[in-house]
């Protein structure tokens, strides 16, 4: 049976859980198959609930509605920079490799004329950081938060190659509404992103304050602009399949950690919290 969301009831505790999803290689594929696997720019629903899950012990055949129905909330705290990975693929019996159709029988057929190696690509991003939150019942959102510092199986940022770095969880769970958890949570880019901010709050010609970034951010809406096809309806591999979720893409002014700069008198610093169009290419 699809997965569908489970929806929380309105007297129901809520809380929220905050992830840092970081590390060498992330990779977060949608509707991509075969030859070619996209990455898409932040993390998707699919793959913040397939870490939830593994994290709790869930087989693959196990109900993910409960996970399916947290709210989601993705912050763009360094985009990362894409990779494609060549590979190549080969029997290694030597045979000519099958084709991808397969006949009435549901048998594939060797290709032909025959191919030996076949050439596939994969998407990755490189040294990306993202900040998630989910929001639901405080009661699954707090088991889920132990889950997470204590997995049951390994944990991966889309693909299993893709290791994330610690700290994943970032602190206790929290009350209030996803978009004022996701901007009060201090920005958690690397040091050579926070060292080039301040270098760029130096020189620009108009200064501004270091002490807050805009960054990109985007939220499950039912009334959102946009649509997403990444809600998966089961991880069990026979059963896979995903369905849609409307999103919300926002910006968000976010406190970095970084301290003030001295501003002459003559050159007013740029008004806190107003937007800079520049801050998701680190400009």
């Amino acid at each position: 049976m699809p997965a569908d969301p489970t929806p929380a009831r309105p007297d129901e505790e809520q809380a929220v859980l905050v992830l840092r999803l970081a590390g060498p290689l992330q990779s977060w594929g949608d509707r991509s198959a075969f030859n070619r696997r996209d990455s898409r720019p932040r993390p998707t629903k699919s793959g913040v609930v397939g870490l939830l899950a593994a994290a709790a012990g869930r087989p693959r055949e196990a109900d993910i509605r409960d996970l399916v129905g947290l709210r989601l909330g993705v912050r763009i705290d360094q985009p990362g920079t894409l990779l494609r990975d060549y590979h190549t693929v080969s029997d290694y019996r030597g045979r000519p490799l099958p084709q991808a159709g397969v006949n009435a029988k549901g048998v594939q057929k060797p290709t032909s004329p025959a191919k030996d190696t076949h050439v596939t690509h994969r998407y990755y991003l490189q040294d990306a950081v993202f900040v998630a939150a989910v929001q639901g019942p405080a009661a699954l959102v707090t088991a889920l938060a132990g889950a997470i510092r204590r997995p049951a199986f390994p944990l991966a940022l889309g693909r299993r190659s893709c290791v994330p770095t610690q700290p994943i969880a970032l602190g206790a769970v929290r009350d209030g509404r996803l978009e004022d958890v996701l901007a009060d949570e201090p920005w958690q880019a690397g040091e050579a992103a926070r060292n080039a901010y301040r270098r760029r709050a130096e020189r620009a010609p108009e200064p501004f304050s270091p002490q807050r970034i805009d960054l990109a951010a985007t939220f499950d809406d039912p009334s959102g602009e946009d649509t997403a096809q990444d809600v998966p309806r089961s991880f069990a591999p026979r059963e896979r399949g995903f369905s849609t979720r409307r999103i919300h893409h926002t910006w968000l002014s976010v406190p970095t950690g970084l301290p003030a700069l001295a501003t002459p008198p003559d050159r007013p610093a740029r008004e806190a919290g107003s937007h800079d169009p520049f801050a998701l290419l680190g400009w």
